[in-house]
């Protein structure tokens, strides 16, 4: 029995005259009419009736009570049943005719051995005040036995007297499930560990729980009546699509995972929420009427970032053995020093490069420029940027690109660079020669743009959207400049620039760029790219030493091999 039955059966108050004469909602006989009476107490339409049978009063209040959603009867003051509802019936069994003008319930729809205190129950309510509830057990017309739960109430007569009964009641089980069902909801309002936000069919908070206020942080009160978009800077198209597809379709078969990015007083915060949809409809009405959706979510960012991180690593170490295995069947070194590089820039990177240091070969003496040389194979002078005879030109000579991807929007594998090895004019400062004096990964990205206007200055809608094209035709101007300064691809927006060191010596360096479209490198990555880096590096070693062998050995040279 739902609720709306409850207080339907209770909106009958005892001080309310009935039309047509009656005294009270509990239909006992107005005055006139002898308590009992065949003609005044009960009809054929279905419920006991008041006053002329036939006048508009008596069929109205037939009428109120077989539409009742609560099963309905009434006792005068003598204990004789003068209404009988259909509801009433549908419980018991009893109808109208066989149940009006018997003497309370004992012989036909209760035990005879609880007869009188039944009876005795009903009838004090008469005098007592208010209501009274009580659960007891009748008989079913078919012999079976229904536990129901009443609230009796006295009705008075015009003179004040007590005058009659009226009793309201229904099946135990369906008030015990509609008071758990209310429990439940006040329940996951209050204490629940999942977030709980009732959206009606404008898709606005109506209800919010204090888990959900605190996942969208916010005030519950504050929430109520807001378009989600307020709160949710990405993802709140899929959200909405999902509670307008729940509020046509039904209730998804099963919880959806969503990506959502918040905006909260310290900042964007992007999380992931378990979300389940329900579909609200109204009971009150033969036809479901939509109400709005529920919607019930869990904060399982952690578990998400612990499941891509897993499946990162997996991926990444498959990588690093294919490529071994690939590498492992080159025979030219180099090109398994570029074969490395096709592996590691899947879902990684857009473009890779290889320089080497022109002429290292890793011990102290003097390069080229007659600057004392450590063991990196590149001067002191160059690294620091110092202004000494040839400081200007030196970090532009010492690197020499060897391998590279395709650049200009192209794709394909890293491939030695055509042509005769030139030195790459890095100025000084560049991340590449930052990597090679520190033996280790260097990650940059290009600055972000300079906002065009205050946000606190009110703008129009077509200015701001002239500014904001403005900001981005500015920062697109920016890293093109940022890229072009530093001798990478147009595009480039992230860099990362790991040393290659083989035997003790440095070798030269990798770079792996990426686009706007992708974030910036992390430490992670960078972890990642060291382990190809290790990898590359010995195969270039490998590269360097045969061609060394190759080459006739210069007059005073010693070689291992020529003691043999």
């Amino acid at each position: 029995m739902s609720g709306s039955r409850i207080e339907a059966a209770s909106a009958l108050g005892p001080d309310e005259p009935e039309p047509g004469g009656a005294s009270g909602a509990g239909g006992v006989p107005g005055p006139g009419v002898p308590p009992g009476a065949p003609d005044g107490a009960g009809g054929s339409d279905g419920a006991g009736g008041s006053g002329d049978p036939g006048s508009p009063g008596s069929d109205l209040l037939a009428a109120l009570l077989d539409g009742m959603d609560a099963a309905l009867c009434a006792f005068d003051a003598d204990g004789v049943v003068t209404h009988w509802n259909r509801e009433a019936e549908r419980i018991l069994g009893w109808s109208a005719d066989e149940a009006v003008g018997r003497t309370g319930f004992a012989g036909w729809a209760v035990r005879a051995a609880d007869a009188g205190e039944v009876q005795g129950r009903l009838m004090t309510a008469m005098r007592g005040p208010g209501r009274q509830v009580h659960e007891f057990a009748l008989l079913r017309k078919d012999g079976g036995r229904v536990l129901v739960r009443t609230q009796s109430s006295g009705v008075r007569g015009p003179d004040g007297t007590p005058a009659g009964v009226y009793c309201a009641f229904g099946e135990v089980h369906a008030q015990i499930d509609l008071e758990r069902a209310i429990a439940l909801s006040e329940a996951m309002f209050d204490d629940a560990s999942w977030g709980v936000v009732l959206v009606d069919v404008d898709l606005r908070p109506t209800v919010v729980n204090a888990h959900a206020a605190r996942a969208l942080s916010a005030g519950r009160n504050t929430l109520l009546g807001r378009p989600l978009g307020d709160l949710i800077v990405q993802g709140v198209e899929e959200l909405e699509g999902a509670l307008q597809h729940v509020l046509a379709e039904g209730a998804l078969p099963a919880p959806a995972d969503m990506w959502v990015t918040l905006r909260t007083a310290e900042g964007e915060r992007r999380r992931c929420w378990r979300s389940g949809f329900l579909r609200l409809a109204s009971p009150l009405t033969e036809e479901p009427v939509p109400l709005g959706v529920g919607w019930l979510f869990r904060d399982i960012t952690a578990a998400k970032q612990a499941e891509q991180e897993a499946s990162r690593l997996r991926f990444r170490g498959n990588q690093l053995h294919r490529a071994s295995r690939v590498a492992a069947e080159c025979e030219d070194p180099m090109e398994a020093a570029t074969s490395y590089l096709d592996f590691a820039l899947a879902g990684f990177a857009d473009h890779a490069l290889i320089d080497i240091i022109d002429g290292a070969d890793g011990a102290d003496g003097a390069d080229s420029t007659g600057n004392r040389a450590d063991s990196t194979g590149i001067s002191a002078d160059a690294l620091s940027g110092s202004s000494g005879p040839s400081s200007a030109g030196a970090p532009a000579e010492r690197l020499v690109r060897v391998a590279e991807t395709p650049s200009g929007g192209a794709s394909g594998p890293c491939l030695p660079a055509a042509g005769a090895a030139l030195p790459v004019r890095y100025q000084a400062g560049h991340p590449a020669l930052q990597a090679v004096a520190r033996t280790g990964a260097v990650r940059t990205s290009a600055a972000a743009a300079p906002r065009s206007a205050s946000a606190s200055t009110p703008v129009s809608a077509s200015a701001s959207a002239s500014a904001s094209a403005s900001a981005e035709g500015t920062a697109r101007g920016a890293s093109a400049a940022w890229a072009s300064e530093r001798q990478w691809p147009p595009g480039t927006v992230h860099a990362l620039c790991t040393v290659l060191r083989s035997r003790g010596r440095t070798l030269g360096v990798v770079t792996f760029l990426r686009g706007a479209s992708r974030l910036a490198f992390e430490r992670p990555d960078a972890v990642y790219a060291e382990s190809f880096a290790v990898r590359v590096a010995s195969a270039i070693d490998l590269a360097q030493a045969l061609a060394d062998r190759a080459q006739p050995p210069r007059a005073g040279e010693y070689r291992p091999e020529d003691s043999a």
